[in-house]
């Protein structure tokens, strides 16, 4: 990953082109702390124009739980600005687009409450999480609206990708949809 800054927000980004690390500033006294989480002309010089329609909220009770890999097909193909506000987690996007050289390719980074990080996850990539913490609150701003008709998964343990998901040899607690997800190589060309 290679820094640069802009302004009010550390911008790395990663091998593969598209997803963004974004770290913004927190300025605190005795008081607590504020910081600009999100700043629209800030985001937008970093990953171009986007607009966001919607903000969700989850939250895992435990460490080891897998949510993903997750994406929408077009016309609700989602972007995903993702942080956490309590415990930490090891997010994951993968590369979806069929004709992307590095299509399959993953990054996978922590976010936590404490490193103030976000993961900006563009259209035409997986995106999942495994919580490292119990208690886990995780946030994120999204490109499109929910669609239950344009919803799909990959499955979190697929050889082809081959994430190292942290659990220390844990079983991962996972969804019955999540488990019973399609391979990578199944998935056909959406983006």
């Amino acid at each position: 990953m290679a820094p640069w800054i802009v302004v009010l927000m550390q911008v790395e980004t990663f091998d593969i082109d598209g997803p963004l690390l974004l770290t913004p500033t927190r300025k605190g006294d005795a008081r607590g702390f504020f910081s600009e989480v999100f700043r629209a002309d800030l985001f937008e010089a970093a990953a171009g124009p986007v607009t966001f329609v919607q903000d969700n909220h989850s939250h895992s009770s435990r460490r080891g739980v897998i949510r993903g890999l997750h994406y929408q097909t077009p016309p609700f193909a989602q972007g995903k600005l993702v942080r956490v506000t309590r415990g930490a987690v090891y997010d994951v996007a993968v590369d979806a687009r069929r004709k992307s050289p590095t299509f399959g390719r993953h990054v996978g980074v922590e976010l936590s409450v404490d490193n103030w990080r976000q993961l900006w996850i563009p259209p035409g990539f997986l995106h999942g999480f495994c919580t490292l913490t119990e208690d886990v609150e995780f946030l994120y701003k999204v490109t499109a609206h929910y669609s239950a008709e344009h919803d799909g998964a990959v499955a979190f343990d697929d050889p082809d990708i081959a994430v190292d998901w942290p659990l220390s040899g844990a079983e991962p607690l996972v969804s019955d949809k999540d488990r019973k997800a399609q391979r990578l190589a199944d998935l056909r060309e959406i983006f």
